[in-house]
């Protein structure tokens, strides 16, 4: 009995480790996204570059998926090093992109949209990692439903209806609140499972420091559609 209440309070305390690990690399990677994307929204000569070459958010976009891939498949070979490194250069990535959000909306709707958005997140979080529903079933219908709001974002591009739009919105809200819950209670669970924090056991915290920062950013923006004031 005093083994098991030992390992127990062992895996209790990998498990806090490591979330102290992926709360302070996501808001690490936060703050260098929020940097870069309001200094280079402060640049004329950047938006003037943006606004004659539009491609370039495509391009930061498909790099920022081909490292989110990257990072995925082959964090468990690639050095903490690296892994950081990689971290580090999509939180840039993703500020080049997120710059063009304060050519729509106005500074004080996106503040107010980012505390809204952080207090629901966390709120999220701390229900994800104290609740003990299986959230597994929810996840499976949450990430098919992401797979839906997908297809419909590409279709709404050619369609352009403002009614599909705000389905989309109010949609892409819910599934996002879900899946941080779903999220935090995954990687609990895999912390959990692998019981140590020796450097895989921070690569792990490093991914999952990058799956609750996607979270957080695609709440965010989908909040910002709705609580944001456009200029």
């Amino acid at each position: 009995m005093a083994n098991f209440v030992s390992s127990q309070t062992a895996t209790q305390s990998v498990v806090a480790t490591l979330f102290k690990s992926v709360y302070m690399q996501m808001a690490a990677a936060l703050t260098v996204t929020g940097l870069v994307s309001y200094f280079l929204s402060q640049s004329v000569d950047f938006l003037y570059f943006l606004a004659e070459n539009p491609s370039v958010l495509w391009i930061a976009f498909f790099a920022q998926l081909g490292l989110v891939m990257w990072m995925s498949a082959g964090i468990t070979r690639m050095s903490m090093t690296t892994a950081t490194i990689l971290f580090i250069l999509y939180s840039v990535l993703m500020g080049v992109t997120m710059s063009s959000i304060f050519m729509v909306y106005t500074m004080g709707s996106i503040a107010s949209t980012f505390f809204v958005t952080a207090g629901t997140f966390f709120a999220m979080s701390i229900i994800g990692y104290v609740t003990r529903l299986d959230l597994t079933k929810v996840g499976s219908i949450l990430f098919m439903a992401l797979i839906g709001l997908l297809i419909a974002t590409v279709v709404n591009i050619f369609l352009g209806s403002e009614t599909l739009y705000w389905v989309i919105t109010y949609v892409g809200v819910l599934i996002f609140v879900g899946l941080t819950a779903y999220d935090t209670q995954k990687l609990k669970q895999m912390f959990a499972e692998y019981g140590s924090a020796d450097e895989m056991g921070n690569k792990l915290a490093l991914l999952g420091a990058l799956t609750l920062y996607l979270d957080f950013i695609n709440l965010f923006l989908f909040l910002l559609r709705i609580l944001g004031d456009r200029r």
